[in-house]
């Protein structure tokens, strides 16, 4: 089975409070070309994310990015130590009993007084937070994967499909090309004959050697057996692919052959029916390279 080089993924994680949303996307792209886009406090990480990425995948430009609400970085809290709270206010009414001293404490004040308050800063544990993003990233490669794969069948439907009209248009062509060589060389005899009783000039053994010359010019049976040969060897790249073989760029390169081929049938301009049928044969090959161009 073919694959695609289109698809999305995604999947979360959560580490410590800390919310992370992983995403990635992949498009068509002659090679393999990775890109990673990480938060300052896990870009350690990039480097074996980008090595997932290119040990499941051959081609495609694949981006992934991994985003979180918090800016990536963890929350400090805010304690507040309520038994030292107590011994302020505790003191201050001693202070104002013993020494008669007017004043209040407010909520501000106490905040401000040392060892009340005080931010937690403990740090997240890289181990989970590693363990986590890679559960992550390989749930959103997985995704991407089966999207690939899903979209690879029904390009290689649609490739089968189209190989198959190539393959009848040309049995019809090599039906034909028996058919216009011996069209072709009545038409010339006759022709050649018309001058010769006109003029008398013509030597009958060379008007021969000359009418099977340009017949053979015309004649297309090697052009047919060589678009066999290539329908019969994409039949069998589509078949590698079921090995798990990437193959685009092979039937890339091998539908290069197959409008080689069917110029230069066209350009022997052989008789009308066969004009007709190359060009379907072209626009069939023309649509194959178009869907061929997102296959791995």
């Amino acid at each position: 089975m073919i694959r695609s080089m289109t698809g999305f993924g995604c999947a979360s994680f959560e580490v410590d409070g800390l919310h992370f949303d992983v995403e990635v996307r992949s498009v068509n792209h002659r090679y393999l070309n990775t890109r990673v886009r990480l938060p300052r406090l896990i870009g350690s990480f990039e480097a074996e994310v980008r090595s997932r990425i290119q040990s499941r995948f051959d081609r495609g430009k694949i981006d992934l990015s991994v985003n979180t609400p918090g800016g990536g970085a963890p929350q400090p809290q805010l304690d507040v130590d309520i038994e030292a709270v107590r011994q302020y206010v505790k003191a201050a009414a001693a202070l104002q009993a013993e020494a008669q001293v007017e004043g209040t404490l407010n909520v501000n004040t106490l905040l401000a007084l040392p060892g009340v308050a005080r931010f937690d800063e403990s740090e997240i544990d890289v181990e989970l937070l590693r363990d986590a993003l890679f559960g992550a990233t390989d749930a959103a490669l997985d995704q991407l994967d089966s999207m690939r794969c899903s979209e690879g069948e029904a390009l290689e439907r649609d490739l089968q499909s189209r190989l198959g009209r190539v393959g009848e248009l040309t049995h019809s062509l090599e039906g034909r090309a028996g058919e216009v060589q011996i069209a072709v060389r009545a038409r010339l005899r006759k022709r050649a004959e018309q001058l010769e009783q006109e003029t008398g000039l013509l030597d009958s053994a060379r008007l021969h050697q000359e009418v099977v010359l340009a017949a053979d010019r015309l004649d297309i049976t090697e052009e047919i057996v060589r678009l066999r040969s290539h329908v019969e060897q994409f039949q069998r790249f589509l078949a590698g692919a079921d090995a798990g073989e990437p193959v685009g760029r092979r039937l890339d390169f091998l539908l290069q052959e197959f409008g080689r081929e069917a110029n230069t049938i066209g350009s022997k301009g052989c008789d009308a029916p066969i004009a007709h049928e190359i060009i379907e044969l072209k626009a069939e090959i023309e649509r194959m390279r178009e869907q061929v161009q997102n296959v791995e």
